[in-house]
């Protein structure tokens, strides 16, 4: 197949075709998933979360869901 002769929506529809084939309707649309864009800004999200949290109780928390023994 001379795939660098196909135009870009032949690309497409025959890689649609190839994932529809190979994982079936639903394994098609959890791989495309996989490539959507995310909704706002999670940096600026982070720092309101993290801005009154003393770095000291991250690492607690850190250490807690580490420790098999701490009854998590």
């Amino acid at each position: 197949m001379a795939t660098l002769e196909l135009t870009n929506e032949e690309i497409r529809t025959r890689g649609l075709e190839v994932l529809r084939r190979e994982l079936g309707p639903a394994g098609m649309l959890r791989f495309l998933r996989q490539f959507e864009m995310g909704r706002g800004d999670y940096s600026a999200e982070r720092h309101q979360w993290l801005e009154h949290q003393p770095l000291e109780d991250l690492i607690a928390k850190l250490r807690e869901s580490r420790d098999p023994d701490s009854g998590s």
